[in-house]
């Protein structure tokens, strides 16, 4: 995974700053251990993993972390906060990137964009957690 150029100024940036604000967790504890990561059910339908999420924030990456799917491919099982040695809630992480990419109208979802065959497939819990997700 490349980063690119690590800028001290983006490092503790607004944006990264609000993640920290809004998921109340410091993800500067974050030592890379990969436990959040091993346990992810998730995990296989992620561009980015858990402790590689954490990783981009602490460089200031957030943009980086935001044009991924990995917030919305979250399921929210509380796994990856309940292994963390450091006690982060990983899961209240993920949720903020969600907040932040809503605001931003980076994710957008109608479901007038299925089709309705494919409609009639999709498990009606499926739906309510998408847009349980996708409103806030």
């Amino acid at each position: 995974m490349l980063i690119g150029k690590i800028d001290v100024k983006e490092i503790r940036g607004k944006e990264t700053k609000k993640v920290a604000t809004l998921s109340l967790e410091n993800q500067y504890a974050c030592y890379q251990c990969g436990k959040c990561s091993a346990g992810c059910p998730s995990a296989p339908f992620m561009d980015l993993l858990p402790n590689q999420v954490l990783r981009l924030l602490q460089l200031g990456k957030t943009a980086r972390i935001l044009e991924t799917n990995t917030a919305f491919a979250c399921c929210s099982c509380f796994v990856c906060s309940s292994r963390c040695p450091k006690g982060i809630d990983v899961a209240a992480v993920m949720e903020s990137l969600r907040q932040l990419s809503l605001r931003a109208k980076l994710d957008d979802f109608d479901i007038k964009d299925i089709e309705p065959e494919e409609l009639e497939k999709i498990p009606p819990i499926l739906l309510v957690g998408t847009f349980r997700k996708l409103s806030s």
